[in-house]
């Protein structure tokens, strides 16, 4: 848990640092209040004594009260801003963190993981911020001083509060022994509700589709009993410790008390007004240890799984990116949008096998490449080191002339209109869908969205909605059909005017009309920029300046349409379960 303290910024430790005084400020007085009442209790038995004399002390005492209760105050408003604060700087480093994440990174944790590392457990760390690092200072500092202003008034009570404070000790030892495993299951388990509530939203319409309500019932019904159970059993063991402790106080009292008496019976009639106001002060001052250790229980309850949850936002936090930022921020070659893959092998982390394997190809600058082979061929994995959503494990792909791992990653992505397989939308409006993200070129205008929702043959149907370019996108596009999200996700890649076009099997949601208008506009349109291609259908891609077949990640031919059909049996048998030969003639 400590170790996360290190990402505290300096304007948090001055705010600890204020609270910390306040704190013993507030131990100061409440310790000053027995005195007082030592005070008065000597000045009530003995004769003679002035009313103004006891005011005085009772004067004394209301103010250091109010004193106490005025530096509470304080100390819980600073403590809060400084959780509050805590609790912000980690999240923003874990997003930052995440936004950085390869996608190597982002397989490793899980979505539904990833979701509750920034809101759960960052929360549990931020309620021990407020509250525990508040009683880590208060409580100890009470307890040793209490003991160092009761030692010397009486061997026997000392004896007595020793024993207490073993017992409690004892007692809590047990308790955590049997709570502490518990909570360390407590966040893995919430993971484990997330990921499954978030899997069945995600998925609401096959789950319908297939009756499968009472299976996806039972599933979260299991998760959500386990996590019960453990939460109950933890908190359950737990729930003995503050009856315990309040037993272990009151017997304390009753044995300062029993000891007291015995004392008082025993001692000369001149020392029992100092032994009855030793007694009235050593209870106060017994109690406050007592219910400092009362204090540290509560953090023996929340530390083990505040500890979980703090080793798992390190965990994000400290991950060590796969993927490192270049410095080169333009290419000083003459070679806009070419593409090189030179002997290019990949595999996944911690896989045996490779998905891609000796890869040589160039995409010229102007030139439509496309790639194609069978489900799990590696077409998809080829295109996505180019923007290095991960790096080559072998070999190496040149954009512009220039290894990709030269580039700064904002500099690299700039260069690509880039449309993966299945749309992406944000919540928002059509324009803000079309021009999302930077270009690194400026602000879009109206009329290149415009121009981009024309090109990608979005312009129809959005021109026909109520708010046309203003109208709303849901989260994910929920509002709008397969192929107009596909279009509208074409038309973001369009609008951004970049080097490079990839299209990872962008146009299987299209009907053939659309998709071949759609082809022949972006044509026209993006004749200076390298278009890269991934398809199932040779339809899409028979026109191409380039075909790549891959087989098992290995290139099996390479070519034009025509020539491939005489020379690539994989692309021939492709071709024939597609079309006839009087199509493909």
């Amino acid at each position: 848990m400590f170790k996360i303290l290190k990402y505290m910024k300096k304007k948090d430790w001055l705010l600890f640092l204020y609270t910390a005084v306040f704190i013993i400020l507030q131990v100061w007085m409440d310790l000053k209040l027995p005195d007082y009442m030592s005070e008065i209790t000597t000045l009530v038995e003995t004769e003679g004594s002035e009313m103004s004399e006891i005011l005085a002390a009772g004067g004394k005492m209301l103010l250091c009260a109010l004193g106490s209760f005025a530096a509470c105050i304080c100390t819980v408003v600073l403590s809060s801003r400084m959780a509050a604060n805590f609790g912000k700087t980690l999240r923003e480093l874990q997003y930052d963190q995440v936004e950085a994440f390869s996608m190597a990174e982002i397989n490793r944790f899980s979505t539904a993981s990833l979701i509750t590392r920034s809101t759960n457990d960052i929360a549990q760390i931020q309620m021990m911020v407020a509250m525990g690092l508040e009683i880590i200072v208060k409580a100890p500092v009470t307890a040793i001083w209490a003991i160092t202003k009761i030692a010397g008034k009486g061997r026997e009570w000392s004896i007595a509060t020793a024993v207490a404070v073993v017992i409690l000790l004892a007692m809590m030892g047990i308790i955590m022994k049997f709570a502490l495993p518990r909570f360390k299951k407590i966040q893995g388990l919430t993971d484990n509700i997330n990921r499954i509530t978030r899997e069945h939203l995600t998925g609401i319409r096959v789950v319908r589709a297939y009756n499968a309500e009472d299976y996806q019932e039972e599933k979260f019904g299991k998760a959500n009993d386990e996590l019960t159970d453990n939460n109950l059993f933890a908190f359950r063991v737990m729930a003995i410790l503050n009856p315990g402790i309040q037993l272990v106080m009151n017997g304390l009292s009753l044995a300062v008390y029993w000891i007291g008496a015995i004392l008082l019976n025993q001692a000369a009639a001149t020392d029992k007004i100092g032994i009855f106001s030793n007694m009235v002060v050593f209870v106060s001052y017994a109690v406050q240890v007592v219910m400092s250790f009362m204090s540290l229980s509560m953090i023996f309850m929340m530390l083990p799984r505040v500890t979980v949850a703090a080793n798992r936002v390190r965990e994000v936090i400290e991950t060590k990116l796969s993927i490192q930022d270049g410095t080169m921020t333009n290419s000083p070659n003459n070679k806009k949008g070419e593409i090189v893959f030179k002997n290019v092998s990949f595999k996944y982390p911690d896989a045996e096998g490779y998905v891609l394997k000796d890869i040589n190809f160039t995409a010229k600058k102007g030139e439509t490449v496309a790639f194609i082979g069978s489900t799990g061929s590696g077409k998809s994995t080829l295109v996505n080191l180019i923007p290095r959503f991960y790096d080559a494990t072998e070999g190496e792909v040149l954009v512009d002339g220039q290894n990709v791992k030269d580039y700064t990653q904002e500099a690299l992505h700039n260069k690509f209109g880039y449309v993966p397989q299945s749309a992406v939308m944000f919540a928002g409006t059509v324009s803000s869908s079309i021009a999302y993200g930077d270009n690194g070129k400026g602000a879009y205008s109206k009329k290149s969205i415009e121009k981009a929702a024309e090109i990608a043959q979005a312009k129809e149907f959005v021109e026909k909605l109520p708010d046309k370019y203003d109208g709303g996108v849901a989260q994910g596009g929920t509002n709008l059909s397969g192929g107009q999200k596909q279009r509208l996700s074409i038309a973001r890649a369009v609008c951004r005017e970049p080097e490079i076009y990839i299209f990872d099997d962008s146009f299987s949601a299209l009907d053939y009309k659309t998709d071949r208008v759609l082809r022949s506009a972006l044509k026209k349109e993006t004749k200076e920029a390298t278009t890269l291609i991934v398809a199932q259908r040779i339809g899409t891609i028979m026109d191409a300046d380039k075909i790549i077949v891959l087989d098992q990640g290995r290139m099996v031919g390479e070519g034009t349409h025509r020539e491939l059909l005489k020379n690539c049996k994989v692309y021939q048998d492709i071709a024939l379960s597609q079309l006839s030969k009087e199509e493909l003639a």
